[in-house]
């Protein structure tokens, strides 16, 4: 049976700017900003839609980015657009869970916030690292940080793209023997942090504390978790997942790869950019993809999709 899919990008994807056609066009979305501003006594029109140096920190990042997200799902429900399933790359996590109605969207918000510090102070500055390795089989990579300490993948994003992360001299060495073992290219990402790694095992831990003082909600739709790519359908499992989520390597591209295995024949990528639309190239050719970034691609889609 055909399923339409919410999916909900990570870290990278803000921009100056993002949901302020939003804010501008619709009171629902004006409500979400407005709130998670207060609750976080943050200035979030400023943070997002004003240039600034504090979107790229972590600690703004990610709340901004979830914020946004949810923001932009409110119009696109009112627009009649219904998901079957939901799934997001690392803190999109957070705003699929909220949108398959596991928590409330500025509980989301708020733990994201509590995670963007967490993950952007457990390791001091410049000892974590995370490097992109690009056109270079999953099984390859894996054989070479066989053995390595330190070092791990963080994310499968989609085939030939790769990020792995850990202490930065581990990471460096590493990039080094992935270049010699046939990596078409290697890139050094600018991140406060070695992300998805064993190293931040006690942010999961610390974040255990705020999950376990928010209220889950039943599951109104699954949602697919990042931690073992299969389908949540029991929100008892989430606060572990979410915690373990931290320090474990993101499987995006197993994810996909399970949604689609499970009926998933359009998906509909929220949030600034495109990210996850270009993975899905590589992931799927034949899915139908939609990208919604703009008040004008909700039209769009909806036109299509409704």
């Amino acid at each position: 049976m055909s399923k339409l899919a919410f999916i909900y990008p990570g870290q990278g994807a803000q921009k100056s700017g993002m949901g302020a056609d939003f804010y501008e066009n619709s009171e629902t979305a004006r409500e979400l900003y407005d709130e998670a501003g207060k609750a976080l006594d943050l200035d979030m029109k400023a943070l997002c839609f004003e240039e600034n140096d504090l979107l790229d920190l972590t600690e703004y990042t990610q709340a901004a980015l979830v914020t946004t997200c949810l923001a932009m799902t409110r119009v696109i429900r009112e627009k009649g657009i219904r998901p079957d399933i939901t799934a997001g790359l690392s803190l999109g996590e957070y705003a699929a869970i909220a949108a398959a109605g596991g928590m409330e969207e500025l509980d989301a918000v708020r733990l994201v916030r509590t995670r963007g510090i967490l993950m952007q102070n457990t390791v001091p500055s410049g000892e974590g690292a995370m490097c992109a390795v690009i056109g270079m089989k999953t099984e390859q990579i894996e054989d070479v940080l066989k053995g390595r300490e330190d070092v791990s993948v963080a994310n499968y994003n989609c085939p030939g793209q790769i990020v792995i992360t850990g202490r930065t001299s581990a990471v460096e060495e590493a990039q080094e023997a992935l270049k010699e073992a046939g990596a078409r290219r290697t890139v050094m990402l600018n991140v406060s942090g070695p992300f998805h790694s064993p190293l931040l095992t006690p942010a999961g831990e610390a974040l255990w504390k705020e999950l376990e003082k928010t209220a889950f909600s039943k599951l109104q739709i699954p949602y697919v978790t990042n931690v073992h790519a299969e389908t949540v359908h029991d929100i008892s499992q989430t606060k572990e997942l979410l915690k373990k989520q931290v320090s474990s390597p993101v499987k995006w591209m197993q994810s996909m790869d399970h949604m689609i295995a499970e009926g998933t024949d359009t998906f509909v990528e929220i949030g600034p950019g495109k990210t996850l639309t270009g993975f899905m190239k590589k992931i799927n050719r034949e899915v139908k993809v939609y990208n919604i970034s703009t008040w004008e691609d909700v039209e769009k889609v909806a036109g299509e999709l409704c």
